[in-house]
């Protein structure tokens, strides 16, 4: 029996599995989807790795230090890896959060110890934004506000640690990646990197297909407030998503595939299997890469699963 090194929660973030989707494209012989399973990171999803280095790059410029409460709008991912390394780093944590985010995530989050200001559900991720730039801008000396939206500390956790595992598990050969928007970071950072390893992938954006929907976390760029570090011009092109199709993808992920997903990452392997339609249709082989955000145990709750189809 091997011994394994005892490590921090932070040394366990990233370096997930890469996970072969292959029920979902049997339909498409000669077109591969992968799922970066990032629900394996200790905060449950993609959005550890931000955090994380939002936090570090916070601490180096010595803006979080000792006293300071870390203070940012989240839709609940990101909120809950700030909570977790909060916890983790001693350092008290208030998040601005829609009111009509999930009861699962508003419970971790608390559970975690994080103070939570609700903010109205009909406005969504950008009433949070309005909210935390309110409640900073009255004291900024009392908070460290990272601003996912806006720190390119973001976009570049995934250009040096996603992109690049990636490109490894797949062994460079990787032809297309696809992802929803939300802050964007995950599809900005991990797409300039690709574009700048292995010239020719394609990197396609999702995005949902109105301003009201229900794919949380993400953002219909043309209604919402655009996120700084949203770079339009890094997408070869953009797949429009509706947010059945993305239900419909996340149960039949469950059935089909055993994998227990969220909805954003129903709504990417929705996109991806689009995608794989496109290229069989075309005669095109692919390896297409998409991102499992998080698990489905924060929206358990949803009435979705009950539906029949």
């Amino acid at each position: 029996m091997t011994t394994r090194m005892a490590h921090d929660v932070i040394s366990h973030i990233g370096n997930t599995p890469l996970l072969r989707l292959a029920k979902v494209t049997a339909d498409f012989p000669g077109v591969e989807i992968y799922g970066k399973a990032e629900y394996f990171n200790p905060g449950g999803s993609v959005k550890d790795r931000p955090a994380l280095n939002m936090i570090l790059e916070g601490e180096r410029a010595g803006l979080l230090k000792p006293g300071k409460i870390l203070i940012d709008s989240t839709s609940g991912n990101t909120g809950i890896a700030y909570a977790m390394l909060g916890a983790a780093r001693g350092y008290k944590v208030k998040l601005c959060l829609p009111l009509n985010a999930s009861p699962e995530r508003k419970k971790i989050l608390k559970a975690y110890g994080a103070e939570l200001v609700l903010t109205p559900a009909d406005e969504g991720s950008d009433g949070a934004i309005r909210k935390v730039r309110e409640i900073y801008a009255a004291e900024p000396d009392k908070y460290f506000y990272p601003d996912q939206y806006s720190n390119d500390a973001n976009w570049q956790a995934h250009f040096k640690t996603t992109a690049p595992e990636i490109l490894e598990q797949t062994g460079g050969r990787i032809t297309h990646f696809v992802a929803l928007l939300g802050t964007s970071g995950t599809f900005i950072g991990t797409s300039r990197r690709l574009q700048q390893d292995l010239p020719g992938v394609e990197c396609i954006s999702a995005q949902p297909s109105t301003g009201f929907h229900g794919l949380e976390g993400t953002k219909h760029m043309p209604t919402a407030i655009v996120p700084a570090i949203y770079d339009e011009t890094v997408a070869n092109r953009n797949l429009w998503i509706e947010t059945e199709s993305a239900y419909r993808m996340v149960k039949r992920l469950a059935r089909e595939e055993g994998l227990l997903v969220g909805i954003s990452a129903g709504g990417n392997v929705h996109a991806a299997v689009t995608l794989a339609k496109e290229l069989h249709e075309q005669g095109k082989p692919g390896v297409i890469v998409t991102v499992l955000c998080d698990g489905a145990d924060k929206y358990l709750s949803e009435h979705f699963w009950e539906d029949s189809e």
